[in-house]
């Protein structure tokens, strides 16, 4: 909270404020560390989150699967947290996630960046994407660090749409059968607290308020 100071001002100065806009609060660092925390135990918890690897091994990983099997990865980029992995009809990709002051959202060119939605956690943009079936066009590519291929350039400038359906699980983050009945309650309900079980159950639901 931001206290103000009163002062006693002229009458010129006080005419001259009347049409003066309110500054916008401020934001506070701390509130970046909490959400950002919260953001990653989201991520570990979902067993799709697989870590700092590149976008070379996130390709193989995903060469394989069927269009619209996904991860999300550590980005490569210096300033960038993640990055989305996907396989498109064109082969994989990936796709650079912003953050700003709490908001998450997909990297994009800036002409369609005002159309895209902002998520307070990856977790529930990725689920947004998924759900809904939207795909989104047109999106910056992370490149590796090393020369790009023919495929994730085709990729990025024909703008072939993401399309979002199933994540990959990493080897070690594969979903225990607790998760996946969590996955399966979070489904049906948003209202796991009114639920008729005991408290560390109740916990263990809303530690993870996701079905994907």
């Amino acid at each position: 909270m931001v206290a103000r100071t009163v002062t006693i001002l002229h009458y010129e100065e006080q005419e001259s404020s009347c049409c003066a806009h309110p500054s916008p609060p401020q934001w506070d660092p701390a509130e970046d560390l909490r959400c950002i925390t919260a953001n990653f135990q989201y991520l570990q918890a979902s067993g799709w989150y697989w870590g700092s690897i590149s976008a070379s091994e996130a390709r193989e990983a995903l060469l394989t699967k069927s269009e619209g099997t996904f991860l999300v990865r550590d980005s490569s980029h210096p300033q960038y947290m993640m990055a989305l992995s996907v396989k498109t009809r064109c082969g994989p990709t990936s796709v650079r996630i912003e953050y700003k002051k709490g908001r998450f959202w997909l990297d994009s060119t800036t002409s369609h960046l005002p159309h895209l939605q902002t998520f307070p956690d990856v977790l529930s943009l990725i689920q947004h994407y998924t759900v809904s079936g939207q795909t989104a066009q047109d999106l910056s590519s992370v490149q590796p660090q090393t020369k790009p291929d023919h495929t994730e350039r085709a990729d990025k400038d024909s703008g072939v749409p993401l399309k979002l359906v199933q994540p990959l699980h990493s080897l070690q983050g594969f979903p225990s059968l607790q998760h996946l009945t969590r996955l399966a309650i979070n489904k049906h309900t948003n209202c796991t607290d009114q639920l008729p079980l005991p408290k560390p159950l109740l916990r263990f639901l809303q530690n993870y308020p996701f079905f994907i």
